[in-house]
């Protein structure tokens, strides 16, 4: 069973970031993915339907499913008695970090400078989602953000795109990215699988 956040993010080169609004077509989202080669799927906390959908896709075979956008305790609560087994947070505090640390579910918290990751540090974190990743710099700035953290790796997020996914990939601390363009808007299921297929052959 996959146990580490290293584990889940060399998983699959491309993460699907997954605003569910509504929980019925979770399922059916979640086997096009995996049916794709995306085994990892970041449900993130942006709409009612979230928490039942992170329910829906944990019954598909080979998802690991983890919930996106966690901003405080609370939502940590709800998304872990919900089954989710990974967390991805926007931001680090000490609070949420500490609390995610302490339970041991693998944890991805976002960070944008510098003081973002020494206070993951502080926490013995080493595995950061660089958020918004484009409009904090691109790949330019992760590249100067690393030099000095030399033991970080890293999930750009934000602005990435199937254009721009094999350049950040192409830097060894990125071990994937995430992504909301394998599953836009009013695309078919089989759309959306063949997406997923061509996301998961951008493995380095």
């Amino acid at each position: 069973m996959t146990t580490t956040i290293a584990d889940i993010m060399r998983t699959s080169p491309v993460i699907p970031v997954l605003v569910i609004e509504d929980a019925a077509t979770a399922r059916p989202l979640a086997e096009a993915l995996v049916k794709g080669g995306l085994r990892v799927l970041e449900v993130t906390m942006r709409t009612p339907a979230a928490l039942d959908a992170i329910r829906e896709m944990k019954q598909v075979e080979g998802a690991i499913v983890g919930a996106g956008t966690v901003v405080n305790t609370d939502q940590f609560g709800q998304v872990m008695r919900a089954g989710a087994e990974f967390i991805v947070s926007p931001g680090l505090t000490d609070r949420l970090g500490s609390a995610i640390v302490e339970s041991g579910v693998p944890f991805l918290p976002g960070i944008a400078n510098a003081g973002d990751i020494m206070r993951g540090y502080d926490l013995g974190l080493r595995h950061f989602k660089f958020f918004p990743a484009e409009t904090s710099g691109g790949l330019k700035a992760l590249k100067a953000l690393a030099a000095p953290f030399y033991e970080a790796k890293f999930c750009p997020t934000g602005g990435v795109s199937a254009a721009s996914a094999p350049e950040w990939l192409g830097f060894d601390p990125v071990l994937c990215v995430g992504g909301s363009w394998v599953t836009p808007k009013g695309v078919s299921f089989e759309e959306v699988e063949a997406l997923a297929r061509e996301a998961a052959a951008l493995g380095k």
